[in-house]
Order: structure tokens, then sequence, then C-alpha cells
């Protein structure tokens, strides 16, 4: 198995034959950033499966429905707040057929595509998470299922938020985990890890990749080096740069 970091939220898993895409956009999309991460190409018959976890510009993008021309093997599994009616897609030069390759998933739900088992869990903010089960391996891609604590709002929205968020992860507590992808958002200060940390002590989960982090990927080194507990700290792996890839060797 071959992960490979894009940008932002958006990890490329390679297992076996398929590709799994969780995520991704343009990296001009959002406004003040620039990210270079890259897709790689495949052989047009690849097994491709791209996931979104809902609509915002820095977890979705609509070009990505172009690449139906190319790989004829694709599927999408989309959020059901992504909206791409037939007309919307034809306005943007986009055959409406490429529908017939999406899912639309809602929270707490189980679907099947291909031989993909993916299951939905809600979110703190918009949309849904994934938790992947294809070819004996289990994925989790959190989207922005966090713990959104912020020091500006009050001690009530916090408290709900909190609640909200360990509801869905001990959804989590006794499935097999290997690999995770959990945001940790620079933008809630001190509170950047509470979502993260509580996802660690929650789950199994072999190995744990921070996202969202908006490209400050230096405090994830720090805290790790903090961290008392060293066989959790061991699971949460560290990035440094865009399109940087890790291989995992099978046991």
């Amino acid at each position: 198995m071959q992960i490979m970091f894009i940008h932002h939220s958006c990890f490329l898993v390679e297992i076996d034959d398929k590709v799994l895409i969780f995520d991704y956009f343009n990296g001009d999309r959002v406004d003040g950033f620039h990210f270079g991460g890259k897709l790689p190409t495949y052989e047009n018959d690849t097994p491709i499966y791209m996931f979104a976890s809902h609509s915002h510009a820095d977890h979705y993008d609509m070009d990505i429905l172009r690449m139906a021309d190319q790989y004829p093997n694709i599927r999408y599994i989309f959020s059901k707040d992504i909206r791409i009616s037939p007309n919307f897609l034809q306005k943007h030069g986009i055959d409406p057929s490429v529908r017939d390759r999406v899912t639309f998933v809602k929270p707490d739900q189980t679907y099947h595509v291909d031989d993909l088992k993916i299951k939905t869990l809600g979110s703190t903010d918009s949309g849904v998470a994934f938790y992947v089960d294809v070819n004996g391996v289990t994925l989790f891609h959190a989207g922005d299922l966090n713990d959104w604590r912020m020091e500006h709002v009050g001690e009530l929205i916090n408290g709900r938020m909190k609640r909200s968020y360990r509801h869905e992860i001990k959804k989590l507590k006794n499935k097999p985990i290997n690999v995770a992808f959990v945001p940790c958002d620079p933008r809630l200060g001190e509170y950047q890890f509470e979502g993260l940390t509580y996802f660690l002590e929650t789950t199994d989960a072999e190995y744990v990749f921070p996202m969202h982090m908006w490209q400050k990927y230096s405090e994830v080194n720090s805290f790790k080096k903090k961290m008392s507990n060293r066989l959790m700290a061991d699971r949460l792996m560290v990035i440094s740069q865009e399109n940087q890839t890790f291989l995992f060797e099978e046991s």
C-alpha cells in the first residue's frame, strides 16, 4: 500500500490495483493559498475512486468530474450536499452522464461501490466522514469532522461541539483502522490537537495522518515530540511537504 499526501486534506491511497483519492481540489481554488500537490497519472483502465466529504472549496472541486473522460473505470463517492444537476453539468461543459458514476451518500449509512464497503459518519461541520474497507485494508477519512473548539464562541457552543465530535468518533472505537486521516487545524490555536488527541486515545488506528493544516506542518512534529505516551506518538505520522509519499509493506 502506498499513500501520497497531495495537499491540505487530500490523500491518495494505492491498494493493489485500486486508487482511492480523498477530498481533492485544484491548488488555486482557495483564496490566499496556493497548494502545489499534483495527482499522478495512471493507465486509462485503472479503477479510481474519488471521495468528496462535502462541498467546501478546500475539499471538493467540480473539475474532478472531467477525469471521467480519461478514466472509464473512475467512480465518485460524494456527500449529498454536493449538487451536480444535469443542467449544471451541461452549463460547465461536463457530460451529464457522469452522474451515473456518482454515489451520493449521507451520514450513518453503509454503501457498496464495486467491492468497496463504505460506512459514513456525520460531521461537526458539513457533509460526512468515510470509513472504507477495501481489499482487506480499512481507511478512515474524517473530512471536516473535528472538535472545532474556538476561543471566541463560548463554552456552551464549545461543549456542544466536543460532545458531537466524541459521539461520532466513539462509533469507531471497536473498528479496525489501518490508516486514518484526521484534521489538525492550526487556526484553532491552543486547541489545535484536541480532536486529534481524542481520536488517538479512542481508536486503535495503526497510522494516523494529520491534515487540514493549511501548509503549517512543523507544529505536528513539535507536538509529537512532547507526547508523554510514546506508543500513541508512534502512531502519529509526520508530514513535511506536499506530494510526500509513504510506503507500507504488507504484514
